[in-house]
């Protein structure tokens, strides 16, 4: 092959073929009905809609901090059918963590499903809460930590 001929990259997008249609809505209705995100929850809270309870998973120590505005302290290893009799089943739950690189929101969510709870995670977590500029609570509400505790 000379200089004038030369190859086409190989694509690493296209490398595996996209899915077909039913695939895709079957993928991303999943997702959706497991997750929602921080803007998402602030509109609703914005509009007063209800019907949800944000349970902060993580360390009470981090939620002493700061935590988003109106969420419940219940550190994921506390979450068991004590500590939730006073949740209604009919409610869903909203888990977050500090961000993408922690699973606190994870294990919680994981733990109310198994408990008969709807819930969600809530993707990008207080990280991504305090990047948008929505509401906070806490002793460094002013300035919060975007950093596992």
């Amino acid at each position: 092959m000379n200089a004038l001929e030369k190859s086409s990259p190989t694509s690493l997008v296209l490398e595996h073929p996209a899915a077909d249609r039913e695939a895709a809505i079957c993928h991303f209705s999943q997702r959706l009905s497991v997750e929602t995100d921080p803007s998402d929850v602030h509109a609703d809270l914005q509009n007063g809609v209800g019907g949800f309870l944000i349970v902060d998973p993580r360390s009470r120590e981090a939620y002493a901090s700061a935590h988003i505005a109106g969420a419940i302290s219940l550190p994921h290893r506390e979450i068991d059918e004590r500590t939730t009799a006073a949740f209604s089943k009919d409610r869903l739950v909203v888990t977050y963590c500090w961000g993408p690189g922690c699973n606190a929101g994870t294990k919680a969510a994981l733990r109310f499903a198994k408990l008969g709870f709807k819930v969600k995670e809530m993707i990008g977590g207080f990280e991504y809460w305090v990047a948008e500029g929505y509401p906070v609570e806490g002793d460094q509400s002013d300035t919060p930590p975007v950093h596992g505790v």
